[in-house]
């Protein structure tokens, strides 16, 4: 399990600072798997078919049962966790009975009841009335068969700023009972965001780490996911159908014959991903937070990039990324002429900076340069500062900018670079 440090997204920061990113109207959205599909479907995005909906129950008492297909999904509308879905594997050989996942057998009546339930809100997230809704069943990619216990695993897909930071897959065992929930038992594994090969198992209801299948010699890393791009780039293009919330989980599956489909939103995303990845998440967030995000598939190459060292190489030309170290020599433009200094990137910093001593020597203080002075608090009361405009270059890149000047005499950087300058740039701690 993850050692505690500040990289590590806890439940407090995951609340009171992303989660603040989820607009009502985004929740809304998320927090029904109807008005996901409708959204979704109107952006061009591939999700489950859905068979039928029941807002009441006359709707469902004078629903034929019998036109379905050989199977399906039962799930609530606003349902969470997993709770009151129930996949019909197969019918049986009287009309009007089939087959249940675990080989039990159910009937109308026995659906019926269990609607109605769903009606009542008995699986609402909110503990409202709800509505039903039946889908078409996944079926399984060949990948999964020898790893999942009769369920269909998902993958889940963390999506910050147009960019996948974190992924895992939810393998169903026979502890959830064939459902893909952590809560309920199944595993989550950690995916390799470049390549889609699965690296660590981690169930949270024994809480500890799995390297094998249970009952199987199975093991779990070394697992190609196929489709991986089309996976990340599809839950970047769900964010971007859904702008409203910033910082989300989509789920993923991967069905034998159409491939990867959008299951379902969660505005609320849990934070067991990090231990199926070894790896904090809000480390990772942190650094893509303000990045220019052309594209569904620029998000993706940025993810592979920082997120997978031995690759970032080659993704990160693709990209047009630049990649720049805390300590920097930055050309300035003073009088159509370059002057070479070394600057410290400070992310910490809002503003670039120069020291008083420098810009007096280069001209930069002359009243025409000078924007306007402003107020600064420090230990010695207040000092009223210069904003100058300034031009450098910064890894090639040419940059206007409004720089602070103060007194940096006594310090190692004449000159630091803020994040408002770096804009399409990733730094290296």
């Amino acid at each position: 399990m993850l050692s505690n440090n500040n990289h590590i997204l806890g439940m407090n920061a995951r609340n009171q600072i992303y989660l603040q990113l989820n607009k009502m109207s985004g929740r809304k959205i998320a927090d029904s798997k109807l008005l996901t599909k409708k959204r979704l479907t109107k952006a061009g995005l591939p999700t489950p078919k859905l068979l039928a909906v029941f807002k009441n129950s006359r709707e469902l008492a004078q629903f034929d049962w019998l036109k379905l297909q050989e199977n399906f999904v039962i799930k609530p509308v606003s349902g969470f966790g997993g709770g009151g879905i129930i996949v019909v594997r197969k019918r049986a050989k009287l009309a009007g009975e089939w087959f249940l996942m675990d080989n039990s057998k159910v009937n109308i009546g026995d659906l019926r009841f269990h609607a109605l339930d769903i009606l009542s809100g008995q699986y609402s997230l909110h503990d409202l009335p709800d509505f039903v809704m039946i889908e078409e069943r996944i079926k399984i990619a060949k990948v999964f068969r020898n790893y999942a216990y009769q369920g269909t695993p998902d993958i889940r897909v963390i999506v910050y700023n147009k960019v996948p930071v974190m992924a895992m897959l939810r393998l169903p065992t026979v502890q959830s009972n064939g459902k893909a929930n952590l809560h309920q038992g199944a595993l989550g594994v950690g995916i390799d965001l470049a390549t889609g090969i699965t690296t660590y198992a981690y169930s949270q209801l024994a809480g500890k780490f799995i390297k094998n299948i249970p009952d199987s010699n199975r093991k779990i890393n070394g697992i190609r996911l196929p489709y991986w791009n089309e996976i990340l780039t599809l839950a970047v293009k769900t964010q971007e159908a859904i702008p409203s919330l910033g910082y989300m989980g989509v789920d993923i599956v991967i069905d034998k014959d159409r491939g990867p489909l959008v299951l379902e939103l969660n505005a609320r995303p849990g934070i067991e991903i990090q231990n199926a990845n070894l790896a904090p998440l809000k480390k990772r967030m942190e650094r893509v937070e303000g990045l220019e995000v052309r594209d569904a598939q620029h998000g993706v190459k940025i993810a592979q990039t920082l997120f997978a060292a031995r690759f970032a190489d080659r993704v990160m030309a693709d990209a047009g990324i630049k990649m720049i170290n805390i300590h920097e020599t930055v050309k300035l433009i003073v009088n159509k002429q370059r002057q070479e200094i070394t600057a410290k990137i400070d992310t910490g910093a809002w503003r670039t900076s120069i020291d008083r001593d420098l810009a007096t020597k280069l001209g930069l203080l002359e009243n025409g340069n000078i924007i306007r002075t402003k107020k600064v608090k420090s230990s010695l009361g207040y000092d009223e500062r210069p904003l100058i405009n300034l031009s450098y270059y910064l890894a090639g890149r040419k940059i206007h900018t409004i720089a602070g000047v103060a007194g940096r005499r006594s310090l190692k950087n004449q000159i630091i670079i803020g994040r408002r300058d770096l804009q399409g740039f990733l730094v290296k701690p």
